[in-house]
């Protein structure tokens, strides 16, 4: 029998989603001049621009990309760029995970699009190289459910006739985005910067903004949705004036946690913490028997959402390591998702420690030696 460890991580919070607060994160470090103001005041909309602005700053957005804050999390934004945008012309739905297949669902039965589907097991990608980019696109950067990512944008074309529609709320903060081949890119900030839920972040590329400039869907579009007036972009939306009412409480510590990863310096050292962190996991899970990846290639394997699988163990096994760890205080909210196959899923993204993953390893392994006695 394993010996129960005596440290714990210093911080259980290896959720997927809300994550884990940046390292030091106290509520009383918020700015709250903007709580109880209009976000249409001078101060409010300067908050809100202020949050644009170091977005564009610690993503390297270039400025020919508009971004604006949304409503309904990665949800309502991805949902908005969907609605306004698909239609113009064939599309293709990409799925590899649960979150892909609720887009494939949406363009099928409720935009009632033709659309080519094209999906790969959990753990896999299709050949992105035998993807038809005369089409629309729309596919998720990093499967938060299946910890596979694209490894990189070389499969898409500089030459695309279609628009890339990218739901990038695992990657951003962690992966660096090449913004030449992404034309809409959609997050929300309760995931690897650990904000809180409830906004999401459109990015618009040139060529989404004449597409929304030309082009009138078929279907009605609920406010919330509207991103042009008179056939001309809403530009307010990308300089702070949002469609509905913000919580400033969550502007502001989104503020704070982009301040965090500015002091620390920027998308590099972003990238690096969540590398080192699914480093040390994985280097775990090789040497560990009873424990594998999901994700089938070490290329595609998510530096975030790591997703793992238990082979010789069966799934109330699992859930009993799930509630003993969270019972001990060793590890929050780790199970896999509802929809994904039985396993673990471990957040490794920029606000976690490494040190708390090794920790967390030892509890694992006392964990599954409870869990299978």
């Amino acid at each position: 029998m394993i010996d129960r460890p005596t440290a714990l991580p210093a911080r259980a919070h290896f959720s997927s989603g809300p994550c884990a607060k940046r390292p030091g994160w106290a509520a009383s470090d918020l700015a709250t001049e903007s709580l109880g103001r209009s976000h249409r005041s001078k101060l409010g909309k300067a908050r809100l621009k202020l949050a644009i602005d170091l977005t564009r700053e610690i993503l390297d957005v270039p400025s020919t990309h508009r971004i604006g804050i949304v409503p309904a999390s990665d949800t309502g934004a991805y949902e908005m760029a969907m609605w306004s945008l698909l239609g113009a012309r064939p599309v293709t739905m990409m799925a590899w995970e649960s979150f892909g297949e609720g887009w494939v669902t949406d363009a099928v039965k409720q935009l009632k699009l033709d659309a080519d589907v094209v999906t790969a097991p959990y753990g896999e990608l299709p050949d992105l190289t035998r993807i038809d980019q005369s089409r629309d696109i729309c596919f998720t950067w990093n499967g938060t459910t299946s910890g596979v990512r694209v490894p990189n944008g070389d499969w898409i074309r500089d030459d695309r006739e279609g628009l890339n529609l990218v739901d990038a709320t695992s990657a951003v903060f962690a992966q660096p985005i090449p913004w030449d081949k992404v034309d809409v890119l959609t997050y929300s900030w309760q995931k690897v910067l650990g904000g809180e839920g409830g906004h999401g972040v459109l990015i618009l590329g040139p060529r989404a903004v004449e597409r929304l400039e030309s082009y009138v869907p078929a279907w009605p579009l609920p406010k919330i949705f509207r991103l042009t007036a008179k056939g001309k972009l809403i530009e307010g939306i990308f300089s702070g004036e949002t469609i509905n009412t913000p919580s400033m409480l969550a502007v502001e510590d989104y503020i704070d946690a982009l301040t965090w990863a500015q002091h620390l310096g920027g998308m590099s050292e972003l990238t690096a913490r969540a590398d080192g962190n699914a480093t040390a996991l994985n280097a775990w899970v090789d040497r560990t028997p009873w424990i594998e990846n999901l994700a089938k290639e070490p290329a595609t394997r998510s530096n975030t959402s790591v997703c793992l699988t238990l082979p010789g163990t069966s799934e109330e096994q699992v859930k009993a390591m799930v509630s003993l760890l969270e019972k001990e205080g060793a590890a929050y909210d780790i199970g896999a998702y509802r929809d994904a196959p039985p396993g673990l899923r471990i957040w490794c993204g920029a606000t976690v420690d490494t040190t708390d993953i090794i920790a967390l390893t030892h509890w694992l392994e006392w964990a599954h030696a409870q869990a299978t006695a």
